[in-house]
């Protein structure tokens, strides 16, 4: 078993687009479904918050004339639609799941409440946390490291398209070079795009280590909460020079 016993999982909403881009693809949110039951069905306590830029990202919409404000809130609503879809994935593989959102809709989700969202992770719940901070101008990384920080999660585990972090963009530079470990200082000094600043900022002061990962790789949530082993990089207040 490895040394994480509850995390926080952090996806893109284009994860859930899967090869179509936009709205949500039945493949690739059935897939992640499994992934997610492959280790709570072991024990592992499971918290998620997903993004919603497959169906709308505010800072775009500012683009077509669209206020900044509204924008974020719209995209807010958005996390909340792909929320509720994955929590049905999950109810399909009879996984129970509670959508909590820092923009409550009483019909369909309850606030985010630390002292309900821990219960219900200790009842064996995953916990999908929607809304962002429920505030604009707060990115869904933000948020990610703020509900982290308030269910005293042990890391977060950041699923992206490449498989951790590199000097530069790999899918743009062949020369690039991938980290195994970083401290939160190096990652900022290196100007490495890995959270945003106060992501960064809230996980260095909780001490709470991001594992940025390739989302797609069949099983690699199960290698990597049950399993113990080591994928993608690491990022923490220490980084290990053993």
């Amino acid at each position: 078993m490895g040394t994480y016993k509850r995390v926080l999982l952090k996806l893109s909403g284009e994860s859930l687009a899967g090869t179509s881009k936009l709205g949500i693809e039945s493949a690739s949110l059935e897939s992640y479904a499994k992934e997610i039951q492959s280790v709570v069905e072991k024990g592992i306590q499971t918290a998620i918050v997903l993004g919603g830029g497959n169906i709308f990202r505010g800072i775009q919409g500012s683009k077509t004339g669209i206020d900044r404000v509204q924008g974020d809130y719209m995209g807010m609503l958005a996390t909340i639609i792909n929320s509720m879809a994955l929590q049905s994935a999950l109810a399909n593989l009879g996984i129970p799941a509670t959508v909590l959102s820092g923009i409550p809709i009483d019909t369909l989700c309850a606030k985010m409440n630390r002292r309900a969202a821990i219960q219900l992770l200790e009842e064996g719940q995953v916990v999908i946390i929607a809304g962002g901070t429920g505030n604009p101008f707060f990115t869904t990384d933000s948020s990610a490291a703020l509900r982290a920080a308030e269910i005293k999660a042990d890391a977060i585990l950041k699923g992206t398209r490449v498989d951790g972090v590199y000097s530069a963009d790999p899918e743009k530079d062949p020369g690039a070079v991938k980290y195994d470990r970083l401290s939160f200082e190096e990652a900022y000094e290196k100007n490495l795009k890995v959270m945003d600043l106060t992501a960064f900022t809230i996980c260095r002061e909780n001490n709470i280590p991001v594992i940025v990962f390739d989302v797609n790789e069949p099983g690699i949530l199960y290698d990597l909460l049950v399993n113990g082993k080591p994928h993608g990089t690491i990022v923490s207040n220490r980084r290990d020079r053993a």
